[in-house]
């Protein structure tokens, strides 16, 4: 394994095949193992268009899902981390460098004084507005060779592939997307 690239020397990353599977054609394995490396696919895409996308914004990925995860209300970082499905010391540094930026404030939790509630600000509020334009852009992107009955077809199946899965990232807040 190169440290480049985490495959073995000589593998190249082959891209999916643009072939679609007819239905009944291969084995059930088949099928699924090529839907996961489409969907593996589409994800890295959606993601790589993303970061290109917070790049100029100043974001990382993991800090504008903190950022989104604030803008509703305030939480408590053990919140944040249970959320994101990363370990509490891991959001720290995160927010520690939102709160540097102006993006979002700590304050004490009013329940808990141990705690701390982490608040988007009016600044944090306007780049999470440039921060949806420019996700609408990137998913519009991915998505905008899909019609409208297919979007919508896509949106049903994978919202059911996560709940199904028991998906700790994006079932707490599934319905308020």
């Amino acid at each position: 394994m190169t440290e480049q690239t985490g495959r073995a020397p000589g593998l190249r990353r082959r891209a999916p095949s643009a072939k679609t599977t007819p239905a009944g054609a291969g084995t059930r394995s088949d099928v699924e193992l090529e839907l996961a490396e489409l969907v593996s696919h589409a994800s890295r895409r959606l993601r790589r268009g993303t970061s290109s996308q917070l790049a100029p914004l100043g974001l990382t990925m993991a800090q504008s899902r903190v950022l989104r995860l604030v803008a509703g209300a305030p939480l408590r970082m053990a919140d944040i981390a249970g959320r994101m499905d990363v370990v509490p010391r891991t959001v720290t540094p995160m927010v520690d460098d939102l709160a540097s930026a102006g993006l979002v404030t700590r304050r004490a939790d009013p329940d808990d004084r141990r705690s701390l509630l982490v608040a988007l600000t009016p600044a944090g509020r306007r780049l999470l507005d440039r921060l949806d334009t420019a996700r609408r852009q990137s998913a519009e992107d991915i998505f905008g060779a899909l019609s409208e009955r297919e979007r919508k077809e896509l949106f049903v199946l994978l919202g059911r592939l996560c709940r199904t899965g028991g998906c700790p990232i994006c079932c707490p807040d599934h319905g308020a997307r």
